[in-house]
């Protein structure tokens, strides 16, 4: 993978990328949206905690694929509040903190999940050649 960062538009928001470019041929790995539920049904109450379970989810997927989080190489996060944002990207930065190359991410406030104790949900695309 290769970091794109061209001239001529604001550096990034936050760690991230603003475009990747992925090898010819690349085995994928798509994930479903994860919630922040503990293996045992439980939900915590923080963005942060739920977060840290959706990628810690993530990290069990990739890994069950063959790959880490070296190879994502986009980060779909969805939040239910403003106020959860900081408890996410917390959660994102230390799942992303030994990365080579930054992926893309992209960040939506959502009027809601499928049940209301859920307020962090992310997915992730992965890719090696």
């Amino acid at each position: 993978m290769k970091s794109l960062v061209p001239k001529g538009i604001a550096p990034p928001f936050a760690r991230y990328s603003h475009g990747v470019e992925l090898p010819r041929g690349a085995r994928l790995i798509r994930t479903s949206g994860q919630l922040g539920q503990a293996e045992d049904g439980t939900v915590p109450a923080s963005a942060r905690e739920q977060a840290h379970i959706c990628f810690d989810n993530i990290r069990r997927i990739l890994e069950a694929g063959g790959m880490t989080e070296q190879n994502v190489c986009h980060v779909s996060g969805f939040v239910t509040d403003r106020e959860h944002m900081s408890g996410y990207m917390t959660a994102r930065d230390a799942f992303l903190a030994d990365v080579c190359v930054l992926p893309t991410s992209t960040l939506l406030i959502v009027a809601g999940f499928t049940r209301p104790e859920f307020v962090v949900e992310v997915e992730v695309w992965a890719a090696e050649q």
